[in-house]
């Protein structure tokens, strides 16, 4: 085997090539000590004299054999594992839906593909949606940042299922196998839920809190977002101050649950949301401000981790303000545009001056840093 030769065969596993070569050269370095000495020292002479073989041949060329064998099959192994793990995965992707080739049409694009799916479940048949392209979703957000109201939103859409929070169960995160295994049970439409449609889902997910194993897996849940083609959607809120607000009050209804003796962290009327609106909480002032940096730089750090997928990030005032928001996720999602709806009731509105019990020293403590236009914004939401 020519030198070319080699390196076309091995030039995509360096280590590969590199211990080819070292053998190659150990055998021809053996062959010319040992076997071909003989040959070069022979004379004439030598041709009368019989001795008796000292060794067996057959023996010797089977040891050789066998250890250019087991030599070969260690680099074969090496290096598939290697080109395993340096191999595009979107072009795994591709390579794997050649299985539903057949449900290729001319309105999906080369560039989408990597980005649409069609899952084969094994709780059920999708009969003649088979070919129904499915797209991937995950909501990301914070508690208390109007995620449920927007998932809400989002189920209303007649070919899309949203399974709610699903990760604030520990046996779903336990470990980062066990979180892919439930994002694999998730997009093969094998999670059951309230929120699943019939067979002819046309976009599948769920919302995922920061805190839920979210972060600390980031690595690992990145590649498969990237993989699989995950669409993210970021759902933050702008006023954290807000946002702590509705967080102490929903502890507050977990704990004394003036609702008949129930929990509600979300209500379907006027009166259930005025009930649980008297709370108001006494914010601790000495932490104030590093409470809302630590919730700033979380956001921003999720930005971080997951600025490698395909994305959008919104915020909640946002879509209270504009409609068309909604529209916009609806296209990201590249889904036929529907009127969006929620029974859901906003808890808290109105100035935060009346719902916060200290709100003079609140406000005095956020007076002059970053966090005081919080104090006056969006009141009329």
């Amino acid at each position: 085997m020519t030198e070319q030769q080699i390196i076309g065969k091995y030039g995509q596993c360096p280590f590969g090539l590199n211990l080819y070569l070292f053998l190659i050269l150990s055998l021809q370095q053996w062959l010319k000590k040992y076997a071909f000495s003989k040959i070069l020292r022979w004379k004439p002479q030598d041709a009368l004299v019989a001795k008796a073989p000292k060794r067996n041949p057959l023996i010797l060329r089977m040891v050789v054999l066998l250890f250019a064998m087991v030599c070969g099959l260690y680099i074969f192994t090496f290096c598939i594992r290697q080109t395993n793990r340096n191999n595009d995965p979107l072009k795994i992707q591709v390579i794997d839906r050649r299985r539903n080739w057949h449900c290729r049409t001319a309105q999906i694009q080369e560039w989408d593909i990597p980005y649409i799916h069609f899952p084969e479940p094994e709780t059920f048949s999708r009969h003649e949606c088979a070919c129904n392209p499915v797209r991937f979703f995950v909501i990301v957000s914070m508690q208390r940042s109007g995620s449920g109201w927007f998932e809400t939103l989002l189920n209303s859409h007649i070919n899309l299922s949203s399974n709610g929070e699903i990760m604030g169960a520990q046996d779903t995160r336990r470990n980062v196998s066990m979180i892919l295994k439930t994002l694999d049970q998730v997009y093969n439409l094998d999670w059951l839920s309230s929120a699943s449609k019939n067979e002819c889902t046309a976009a599948v997910g769920f919302k995922w809190m920061l805190n839920q194993g979210l972060m600390l897996h980031h690595e690992a849940i990145t590649d498969y977002f990237n993989r699989r083609g995950v669409y993210v959607i970021f759902l933050f809120r702008r006023n954290l101050l807000r946002r702590l607000v509705s967080v102490l009050a929903n502890v507050f209804d977990k704990n004394s649950k003036p609702l008949n003796g129930t929990h509600k962290s979300h209500v379907h009327s006027q009166h259930e949301a005025q009930v649980l609106a008297k709370y108001k909480p006494t914010l601790n002032a000495t932490v104030l401000v590093s409470h809302l940096r630590a919730a700033d730089q979380t956001v921003a750090k999720a930005l971080e981790y997951f600025k490698s997928t395909r994305h959008i990030v919104l915020y909640y005032e946002d879509i209270v303000r504009n409609s068309t928001k909604l529209e916009e996720v609806q296209e990201f999602l590249n889904l036929p545009r529907r009127n969006l709806t929620s029974l859901q009731v906003r808890i808290h509105s109105g100035p935060l001056a009346k719902q916060i019990e200290n709100w003079e020293v609140v406000r005095e403590t956020l007076k002059g840093t970053s966090y005081e236009n919080f104090l006056h914004a969006d009141h009329k939401l």
